[in-house]
Formats: structure tokens, sequence, C-alpha cells
């Protein structure tokens, strides 16, 4: 079969498509947003499985990570075209319920990338998938941690957690794998943990404050790149780079190049590009088999290696 690769940048062009088209391609994916390297990464993966595998695919993305309702639009859209299979990155752990199950009921195949659905209430509205694939992100928040533990020594020391959007599951997990491996050292005090809701210029602002609030501080753990970049930003301002550690999350190009100019302490990098395809091979092999998932199966779930990228190593 002939690949015909579709990318629609945004949600409102995906509305604009009439419902009664039929679908140009045999599988659809939303994703987050495309302004993130990180999705930009994933489209990629899912891109040259598609190729590998010989089916087509069309590629969807919210305008931005904070738009849930035209996530939530574009995927009712989709739900009319007669794909074989979706698989999607919801904004939230709810904002996709009540389109994921009707989904299900009319017999899409369906696989959740990246940040989890609320699973409880998917099968209270009477809908379930057949596999979740993501970075375990509990174990991607202590990594970074256990990276400024390690670093600090027994001296230990003022540390601080730059959160995701609050309500975000891969934000919240990763919080919660830092906070975690940072109380458990008694020589470790996490001084603050504030969400900066993705956004760089928030997390330039709030890393400004407690800086302020805590001179003392020597590392910053961040739940995404972006905001690290901003934490890294608002640390040289203070004139303290190479003084107070930063340390991201996802890896993405901007990242390590701030990483190798030491501007930045390092990165757990996920691996997107893996997410996607294992996500796109698993949505294919489903429809494959023939047989949708039961409303009380198990989903199958799959995870996907995360690397320490610092300025002279990247270890798993």
């Amino acid at each position: 079969m002939n690949n015909y690769l579709k990318y629609f940048s945004g949600a409102v062009m995906g509305m604009m498509l009439s419902a009664s088209v039929m679908a140009a391609a045999d599988y659809a994916v939303v994703l987050k947003t495309l302004s993130n390297p990180f999705w930009v990464d994933m489209k990629k993966g899912i891109e040259d499985e598609a190729k590998t595998l010989g089916f087509s695919v069309d590629i969807f993305a919210s305008p931005s990570e904070g738009d849930f309702q035209s996530q939530l639009q574009l995927f009712e859209d989709l739900i009319n075209k007669k794909y074989k299979g979706i698989a999607f990155a919801p904004l939230s752990s709810v904002n996709l319920v009540i389109p994921v199950a009707k989904a299900w009921k009319n017999g899409i195949y369906l696989v959740n990338l990246d940040e989890k659905i609320d699973m409880e209430n998917l099968s209270k509205a009477g809908g379930n998938i057949e596999g979740f694939v993501t970075t375990d992100n509990v174990a991607v928040g202590a990594k970074g941690a256990e990276y400024i533990i390690n670093a600090l020594g027994d001296a230990g020391g003022e540390v601080a957690i730059i959160e995701g959007k609050a309500g975000n599951a891969s934000g919240e997990a990763r919080r919660s794998g830092a906070n975690a491996a940072f109380t458990q050292q008694r020589q470790i005090k996490l001084v603050a943990s504030q969400p900066a809701d993705w956004d760089r210029i928030k997390a330039l602002d709030v890393a400004t404050n407690v800086l302020q609030r805590n001179p003392g501080l020597k590392a910053f753990y961040c739940a995404n790149d972006t905001m690290a970049m901003g934490v890294a930003q608002a640390v040289a301002n203070a004139g303290k780079t190479g003084e107070i550690m930063v340390i991201g999350t996802d890896g993405i190009p901007e990242a390590r190049k701030m990483v190798a100019s030491g501007m930045m302490t390092a990165t757990v990098a996920q691996d997107p590009q893996g997410i996607g395809a294992t996500g796109l091979k698993m949505l294919v092999n489903a429809a494959q088999s023939g047989k949708p998932i039961p409303r009380e199966g198990q989903p199958v779930s799959e995870t996907v290696d995360s690397l320490l990228v610092t300025r002279n190593a990247t270890d798993g």
C-alpha cells in the first residue's frame, strides 16, 4: 500500500473537515501539540513506523497544551471518519474520556500515548483502550532527583521542583518521583515545589522567586525541558550558572545544546519517537487481530526507557 502521510496543524483545521468525509488514511493519531519539539519527534517516529508497516496515517495536534476543548472537538470529529484505529495523547487524564468511550463503542481500535487516560472514568463511560505506551514518568522524576542527590553527596542541600500543569498525569508522576527521592534523603531539604504550567516564561518567574526566597538553593528539578530552560535563565540572571544545578526532562534539542554549553546540568531524555512508533505498531496489531478489547478487558501496557543526558555522557 502506498504511504499517505498527512498532518493537520491545529484542531481548528481538523474541525473544519466535514464529518461526512471518509478518512484518507487507515489510522489517525492525535497528539498534544506541535509547539514542543517532543511532540514533533513523536510525529516523526509515527511517520517512520507507518512507512515501515506500509500503512497510511493522519496526524493531528491541538494548537497548544492548554487547549482542552479543541482537542476534544477534534477527536469527536475523527470518530465519524471511519478510521480503523486512533492513537491519542490526551491533554489531561479526563478531557477525552467521553469521545474515547464513544469511539470504542463504534468499534474503533484505540491506543493511549504518553498521558494516561482516567481508566476508571473511561470504564464508567462504557469504553476501553487496547493499550497504553509511555515512559515511566515516576521513574523519570526519580532519575532526575537521584542525579542531584548523588552530585550533592553527603553535604546535601536545598533543592526545588518546578512542576508541570496541575492535574496533568505525566507531570504529577514526575513530581511524585522526584519528591519521593528527595524526601527519602536526610541531607536534602525540599524548599519549594511549584507549577509553571509547562511554560518557559512562567518557569523563569517562578524560579526567580524561589531563588530570592532561598539564596542557598543548590538545584532545580524541572518536569520538562521548556520549563528547565526558563529556570536556567533565572539562574543565569542571578549570576549562578554552574553553581546551581538545573535538571530538565524530555531531552529536546535546545535543552541538549544548553546542557552541552553548561547552562543546564542535565536532562532526563525520553524517547518520543520510540513511544510514537511503539504506539502505532500496537494500534495496527490490534486492528489486524479483528478482536476489539472487551469493556472489562485489561489493556496492554508498554514503557519506553529514558536516558540521563549530561555534558559528558548519556546514561540509561
